[in-house]
């Protein structure tokens, strides 16, 4: 079989960087092709030096190629873009600067920067998972609804934004940085789900130590300088209590959707309603509520109610929203937060993986709020 450079590149046109998600010949990756007979040379410039993902190019440009004539010899070298070349890749998966800026901060800007997730054209619905109090499980119960979204086949990403007390990272099991190429940082990706945190740039063990200003500056750049790729999803994991991090979001966000992380037993829900009405004070949607650690199962098959009971029901009544789900107390459920292998991404038929799946489709479905647009994506209501 005679091939030519078209035919090559038509058949690397389908093979995508793994975390830009666009095609390796738009971007401008593929640098020199040679065929001399059966034998083709592929050179492929990467976006940095010491790309974590060459491993995966290099298989998914071999396996395009050999795809198209399993009789080809292929041989794959790699260099590095310039800095030219990679302000265009830039440009094509962030926009020009021009596309992205503002005039002055305001409601979905931030520092005179459009928060994309703000504009009303945006399909990406923000989901902020908020507490009244630490050691109720949110952490945990963000990293198994982002998967139970992903699995659903939801393009979904997730802010780590309790920059004390950062987790997600632990819990996803991810343990590499973002890549930077210039200043657009690219969130690691696992189980489907993409991911940026404080744990990226600070040990586990080394505090944090920032006011209100430095925490605002964080989260903006957490919103503006990361390239998320318009998921359908992002889940913003919030520090427990109601400072400077979800007025910042109020502000940054205003069409988020405010989902309430309770214990059943009484004092952990009257804690938790001081997020919500906070929420309703600065004009966020309060959606619904979820109670974790809801019941044990003993080997018996009985339920052992170990925090009470009634909570999460009451705080819902309280706020005039549906209690979505209640999450038994499994050993499964800690362990794969602390290994890193979640829930869902292992057990997700279990008792409590069926609970995060019928709440992924609530509020996928249910939940899903009702957005008229003109021909110009204005929002007219």
């Amino acid at each position: 079989m005679t091939l030519n450079k078209e035919q090559i590149l038509q058949a690397l046109q389908p093979v995508q960087d793994p975390e830009l998600h666009r095609s390796i010949v738009d971007l401008g990756m593929v640098r020199n092709l040679a065929i001399d007979g059966s034998s083709v040379e592929v050179e492929i410039a990467l976006t940095i030096a010491g790309c974590p993902m060459r491993a995966t190019i290099e298989q998914r440009v071999m396996g395009a190629i050999t795809d198209l004539d399993s009789s080809l010899e292929c041989g794959i070298s790699f260099s590095v873009m310039t800095e030219e070349e990679r302000a265009r890749v830039t440009e094509i998966v962030h926009g020009s600067p021009s596309e992205t800026a503002g005039s002055q901060p305001a409601h979905g800007h931030a520092e005179g920067r459009l928060i994309p997730f703000a504009q009303p054209e945006s399909r990406t619905r923000v989901l902020l998972i908020a507490s009244g109090k630490g050691g109720v499980g949110k952490s945990s119960v963000t990293t198994n609804l982002a998967l139970a979204l992903a699995l659903e086949g939801k393009q979904v990403g997730v802010v780590d934004a309790d920059v004390w007390g950062f987790s997600i990272p632990r819990m996803l099991g991810i343990d590499r940085p973002p890549t930077i190429i210039d200043e657009l940082l690219i969130p690691p990706e696992r189980h489907g789900v993409r991911a940026i945190s404080m744990g990226f740039f600070a040990k586990e063990d080394q505090p944090v130590i920032w006011r209100g200003p430095m925490l605002h500056k964080a989260l903006e750049q957490f919103l503006t300088d990361v390239y998320w790729d318009n998921p359908d999803y992002l889940l913003i994991d919030l520090p427990p209590g109601t400072g400077d991090i979800a007025l910042s979001l109020a502000q940054f966000l205003p069409r988020s959707e405010l989902y309430v992380v309770t214990t059943p037993q009484p004092a952990a829900q009257k804690v938790a309603q001081r997020a919500a009405f906070m929420a309703e004070n600065v004009k966020l949607d309060v959606k619904a509520v979820i109670e974790n650690m809801s019941w044990f199962t003993g080997d018996d098959g009985k339920q052992y109610f170990l925090f009470g009971s009634g909570g999460g029901k009451d705080l819902a009544d309280r706020l005039s929203v549906p209690l979505i789900g209640q999450i038994p107390f499994t050993i499964d459920l800690r362990e794969g937060s602390d290994k890193g292998d979640p829930l869902m991404a292992t057990m997700s038929e279990s008792e409590a993986g069926e609970v995060f799946s019928k709440m992924a489709k609530i509020i996928d479905i249910e939940l899903a709020p009702t957005r008229k647009y003109n021909k110009g994506l204005k929002l007219l209501d």
